[in-house]
């Protein structure tokens, strides 16, 4: 068996423009899908599938390890987070085939499900831009808090850390904190809250919000600054009761490495669609273990990555729990012929071969590409900030 082509489809879903890839082979019907979702970097991505392609077809689809040493070393340049999310989408693609052909979900491929059940958790307004980005007023917070445990999640993630200064106001710093009581008011203590600061504070800010926060229980406390520096992901770390989780922005094991090493976080956040697929993310995954560190990977795109998350949970006896978009966009399970349902915050163990999932691609091709919506951020004196 080879792989006869490498198929990019770009569909769009306003906050991102879902990258969908097909590996075709010679075996007639035998074919994989993957996901390469990467914001405003959605034309590279292609770009390097196309790229990669050169490497790719020929190949027995089969050898996905081997294939995927192919992608990472056959080029003088490796790295980078444009060439590891192309890598992503087809890793993805070559173990869906796997699954096909042999008639078993990737997990079983994977050494079989480590649990009967998976948890997810939802995002404030299900994934929404006005839902999770936009919300401003506690009262706000709290009704949309109370929609998601009303559609049976236990755990949320929201963002009421507003684009911070350097250090911050008071104001402020009272402003998020009245936010997160609101919502712990308004759901109790059976039910788990995650904020996601989105590195938009610097260390020293992330502190200031953090120790307000103390008395709200706080599931985890995600990207309190920027990971270029282990150091300070560290000190925030240290400074504050609750776990830190970060991830979603490195890529590579090598780039986990000096993570887990010093500590910085509580809970990782490899993202399938990034951090080079399903291979490497089994295999961060792992390293995690060795420090008993959990893994949650990050999932904020469509739902072919949401698909080979769900495999990656149910493999690794370390993974906590699943983020799951349900409403970013209407039709956003239109596009699958046999939608996922992440609704009701637990699923259970794949069954389906392969990913468990195929794409209509007339449906698909209703929404082609777009520019996204951009989320410009300055700070009060029209500096550039992190969004």
């Amino acid at each position: 068996m080879k792989i006869t082509a490498i198929k990019t489809f770009v569909v769009n879903a306003r906050m991102r423009n879902w990258i969908l890839v097909k590996v075709e082979t010679s075996e007639p019907g035998l074919y994989g899908w993957g996901e390469a979702t990467l914001e405003w970097k959605t034309k590279g991505v292609v770009g390097s599938i196309e790229d990669l392609a050169v490497l790719v077809i020929g190949q027995d689809p089969r050898r996905v390890e081997h294939i995927w040493q192919i992608m990472h070393r056959q080029f003088f340049w490796r790295g980078g987070v444009v060439k590891y999310t192309a890598m992503s989408g087809i890793d993805q693609a070559l173990w869906d085939i796997k699954g096909k052909e042999v008639g078993k979900p990737v997990c079983e491929l994977l050494g079989g499900p480590v649990r009967d059940t998976l948890r997810l958790y939802d995002h404030l307004g299900g994934g929404s831009l006005e839902g999770m980005y936009q919300t401003g007023e506690p009262e706000a917070f709290a009704e949309l808090a109370q929609a998601s445990v009303a559609r049976g999640f236990t755990a949320f993630k929201c963002m009421p850390i507003p684009v911070a200064e350097l250090i911050e106001s008071a104001s402020t710093l009272k402003k998020s904190a009245r936010a997160v009581e609101a919502m712990r008011k308004a759901v109790g203590d059976d039910i788990d809250i995650m904020l996601d600061l989105h590195a938009r504070t610097t260390p020293a800010a992330a502190i200031q919000f953090g120790r307000l926060l103390v008395d709200y229980n706080l599931y985890w406390y995600e990207e309190p600054c920027w990971p270029e520096h282990m150091d300070a992901m560290r000190e925030v770390k240290d400074a504050l009761p609750f776990p830190i989780a970060t991830g979603e922005r490195l890529v590579g094991r090598w780039e986990f490495r000096e993570l887990l090493e010093k500590r910085a976080a509580s809970i990782i956040q490899p993202d399938v669609s990034h951090c080079g697929g399903i291979s490497e993310a089994r295999r961060i995954a792992a390293m995690a273990e060795t420090y008993s560190i959990p893994v949650a990977c990050h999932n904020p795109q469509g739902p072919v990555s949401t698909a080979a998350s769900l495999q990656i949970g149910f493999a690794c006896p370390n993974y906590l729990i699943q983020e799951v978009v349900r409403a970013d966009v209407p039709w956003r399970n239109d596009i699958l012929t046999n939608p996922l349902d992440v609704s009701r915050g637990f699923v259970p163990a794949p069954t389906a071969p392969g990913l468990g999932i195929d794409i209509n691609e007339k449906e698909a091709a209703r929404h082609p590409w777009q520019p996204e919506v951009t989320m410009p951020a300055f700070h009060r004196d029209g500096s550039v900030a992190d969004w």
